[in-house]
């Protein structure tokens, strides 16, 4: 068995945003081995097989603290058990949300079968006897995890536990959120510094408890504190969603959500800028990716102003060269 300490992860290292784990970093006849070590460090202990053993590819990438953590995990197809021995020896206490990209993944437990793809996810307690089936289609599967300590979760008495071995749907309100929110995440901790993407995995958790409490028809055990970060993630989808629709302000917002404008401004006061400016800088953006998108060049400016919520071209390229010093014309014009 090889020496899992003595193998050096690949960069980024261990204080960055990121922990990239790989078995790219180890030689090729020690990889499966290495890998079944890595998920008992990282994840529980299992017992996993694979018929891909003799050619074994993993990698996964951490991004939280030691409260909560998200994880991407590719790996090739394979089966891991979790019997009620190893659970006797060491019981983290965790819960897993566990979504898939596209590939199904059927996990049993509790007697029930969750299969788990595109427009769904399912969760699963180390505290139980289980067994995850990656379905084998000829390449890496790709999923990503939500640690969630048992001790923290709200759903108190074991509530959470009426979830295990269901097919948990993502296609729709706060699941749909998390969905989404996962999906960016590995890249927009990528480029941030270690606290805020200690930061960035707490909103997931507070996300994926949401989407819990909702399965469970129970949004009135979570915190005030998860309640507000799920509404404050919600709101922001709205405004990406939305940023085309010239009436986009705080108080068709505020009404969507059915809350004040205050209450609204008092959500984004923790927030680098106002939800106008957001709005604005957000506009801007998209405006931008398209004057400089060749695939966009037989659109005017003005029909690029208009896609992206601003009335009137001459709206447009004041708030364009305030914020990049020069005009939507001078854009398109260095652009090959």
């Amino acid at each position: 068995m090889p020496n899992l300490d003595a193998t050096p992860d690949p960069e980024p290292p261990p204080d960055g945003p990121v922990r990239l784990v790989s078995t790219d970093s180890v030689p090729a006849a020690e990889r499966w081995s290495w890998w079944a070590e890595v998920c008992q460090r990282e994840l529980m202990a299992t017992n996993i097989r694979s018929p891909h053993a003799s050619h074994f590819h993993g990698s996964l990438e951490a991004v939280g603290s030691p409260e909560v953590q998200v994880v991407a995990v590719t790996n090739s197809p394979l089966t891991a058990v979790r019997t009620p021995l190893q659970i006797r020896r060491d019981d983290p206490e965790n819960y897993y949300l566990v979504l898939s990209a596209d590939d199904p993944i059927r996990i049993e437990q509790e007697r029930g079968t969750a299969d788990v793809g595109a427009g769904s996810m399912a969760l699963f307690s180390t505290s139980h006897p289980l067994t995850c089936e990656f379905v084998d289609l000829g390449h890496p599967t790709e999923l990503t995890l939500v640690r969630l300590p048992r001790a923290e979760l709200p759903l108190r008495n074991g509530r959470a536990d009426r979830l295990l071995g269901k097919t948990l749907s993502t296609r729709s309100g706060a699941s749909a959120l998390l969905a989404g929110y996962l999906a960016q995440l590995p890249q927009a901790a990528r480029t941030a510094s270690a606290p805020e993407s200690a930061k960035l995995a707490a909103i997931a958790a507070d996300l994926a408890v949401t989407a819990l409490a909702v399965h469970l028809d129970a949004p009135d055990t979570l915190s005030p504190e998860t309640r507000t970060t799920a509404l404050r993630v919600r709101i922001h989808a709205f405004i990406d969603l939305h940023l085309g629709d010239p009436g986009l302000t705080p108080a068709t917002i505020a009404a969507r959500h059915h809350i004040s404008v205050r209450t609204l401004h008092d959500l984004f006061r923790t927030e680098p800028e106002t939800v106008a400016a957001s709005i604005k800088r957000r506009r801007l953006e998209r405006v931008h990716a398209d004057l400089t998108d060749a695939a966009w060049k037989h659109r005017t400016i003005a029909e690029i102003a208009a896609r992206w919520g601003f009335r009137q071209p001459g709206d447009l390229s004041r708030a364009y060269r305030a914020a990049y010093g020069r005009t939507p014309t001078e854009t398109r014009a260095t652009t090959p």
